[in-house]
């Protein structure tokens, strides 16, 4: 009998764990055909999210549970879960029970046919038309500058084979935007429909800054457009100054040379100066990520690992 591992990643989810057994509970009655576990993460939570993980592990052997040593953020979270899942398949679910359950079998049967990645894809959201939209937008923009085919309006909800969990848990980057390594990797993929439902406990832990950094990692990492961008408009800049000059020979030849002319010296000083600031802003961006990654840290560090704490970082 095949195993699936469904990980869970929880950063002060304390509120939701009942809802949580109900629905695990669900999916074990509905799927009788393979053993589960459910593999819970602790991402450096300050509520009670790691005793509700002691007590379900303690109360069902279905249930596992790491417990970070600290709040790494939802990536690395994931990144523990796939060095510890053991499942010939692995399901990323959200711990706020937000995704329905109602797709795993779906998820399961294109599994069984052969596919590696079976990703989930949002028809409807009760986010904010303006959350949707630039959502929208980011994935599109994604897409305009990398070569690596991208899944729009995709998250994080999908089963993935222990073939793309093997690919996944070789990539040890710390400045990880996990999306975008689902479609690095490849494998054959194939894309389900869901309604995403309202959350019934506590609050997203998503904030504004959180998401733009988010977006930021998924454009730095997987395309170096950015810049590619600097470069051309340096180029740019460079040739309309260029002519710009002739302008001002041709002129000075022609009639002289009256002191005039401040207004426009000051907007080209300043609007040559903010391409630079821009251009060594992005450079910047890219010099810090390397920066991060030439240390060679571990990704994470554990408390434990279902109470056992003799487990380190996977390396």
């Amino acid at each position: 009998m095949k195993t699936v591992t469904i990980i869970l990643p929880a950063y002060n989810e304390e509120s939701s764990f009942q809802l949580l057994k109900e629905r695990m509970g669900q999916v074990v009655k509905q799927n009788p055909d393979y053993n589960w576990e459910f593999l819970m993460v602790n991402d450096g939570s300050s509520d009670h999210t790691l005793q509700q993980m002691v007590k379900l592990h303690q109360e069902d052997t279905h249930y596992s549970y790491l417990d970070l040593s600290r709040n790494y953020g939802k990536e690395v979270a994931m990144m523990a879960g796939f060095d510890y899942a053991k499942g010939d398949a692995v399901i990323v679910m959200d711990a706020d029970m937000q995704h329905p359950i109602d797709v795993i079998p779906e998820m399961l049967q294109y599994w069984e046919q052969g596919y590696d990645d079976v990703y989930a894809t949002r028809m409807d959201s009760k986010e904010s038309w303006l959350k949707r939209k630039t959502s929208h937008w980011y994935y599109e923009l994604l897409q305009s500058v990398t070569k690596v085919p991208i899944q729009k309006d995709t998250g994080d909800f999908r089963l993935l084979d222990r073939s793309c969990v093997e690919a996944l848990k070789q990539m040890r980057e710390t400045e990880r935007n996990t999306k975008g390594m689902y479609s690095w990797i490849g494998f054959r993929k194939k894309g389900i429909g869901y309604k995403q439902l309202e959350r019934q406990t506590g609050e997203s832990k998503w904030s504004t800054r959180a998401l733009l950094h988010l977006a930021l990692n998924g454009i730095m990492s997987y395309t170096t457009a950015p810049l590619r961008l600097a470069s051309v408009m340096g180029l740019i800049v460079s040739f309309a100054a260029f002519l710009y000059l002739i302008y001002i020979i041709v002129v000075t030849n022609l009639y002289g040379d009256p002191v005039q002319g401040y207004p426009t010296i000051m907007v080209t000083v300043l609007f040559i100066g903010g391409i630079q600031l821009l251009s060594l802003g992005i450079l910047g961006e890219y010099v810090a990520k390397i920066f991060n990654e030439v240390k060679g840290r571990p990704g994470y560090f554990l408390n434990s690992y279902n109470g056992e704490r003799n487990h380190v970082a996977k390396n």
